[in-house]
């Protein structure tokens, strides 16, 4: 379930209180929305509140917004994942983290190049940040609005971007690691890859 950023965090928490009547069907909480003027920082307590009732924690961060969006997301509202987090290539230091962190940065190609993040695909940074170790995968965003499903977007990235069979694998396998699934699933998916 996910908070919209462009509200205000009274607004989110009315959000967050009918969604605890719920929690036995919801797992995990995100923000997404529009990120231009809508900081990570400004949920800070809704997403406190979150973590105390034990749900998992996402964030859209660093897609339209700069880096510093994605260090307010890990360092304000401890989000298990970031979601695009394609900025993050400007901040060596924020590079350096994610790598040896190894937090999951679930990058939506198609979805940024409407939203015009890149201008075409074959600029898209996702073979950079293959390169920098981080542990990225394709993901679809909206794919109603967006156009383009999840095989959709990993086969158009794949041409634009001339991946590798190794690489294709290496995105496959970091979608099954960065999933909540258990752990034995987890192992179980990846040995079929």
């Amino acid at each position: 379930m996910c908070f919209l950023r462009h509200l205000n965090e009274d607004e989110c928490f009315k959000i967050l209180d009918k969604a605890l009547a719920h929690k036995d069907k919801i797992f995990g909480v995100g923000l997404d929305s529009s990120e231009t003027g809508n900081p990570p920082k400004k949920f800070k307590n809704l997403f406190k509140k979150a973590i105390e009732n034990e749900f998992i924690t996402v964030a859209h961060a660093g897609e339209e917004g700069p880096p510093e969006y994605i260090w307010e997301a890990l360092n304000f509202l401890n989000v298990h994942r970031i979601d695009h987090g394609v900025q993050c290539l400007k901040d060596d230091k924020l590079v350096g983290m994610l790598s040896e962190s190894q937090i999951p940065l679930t990058v939506c190609p198609l979805s940024n190049i409407k939203l015009k993040v890149f201008n075409k695909l074959e600029e898209h940074n996702l073979k950079k940040m293959l390169d920098k170790k981080l542990m990225v995968m394709v993901n679809s965003d909206d794919p109603a609005y967006f156009g383009g499903y999840l095989n959709k977007n990993l086969i158009e990235t794949q041409a634009a971007l001339n991946l590798s069979y190794e690489e294709v694998k290496t995105l496959l396998v970091n979608s099954f690691k960065s999933s909540f699934l258990k752990d034995k699933e987890k192992k179980k998916w990846i040995s079929k890859i």
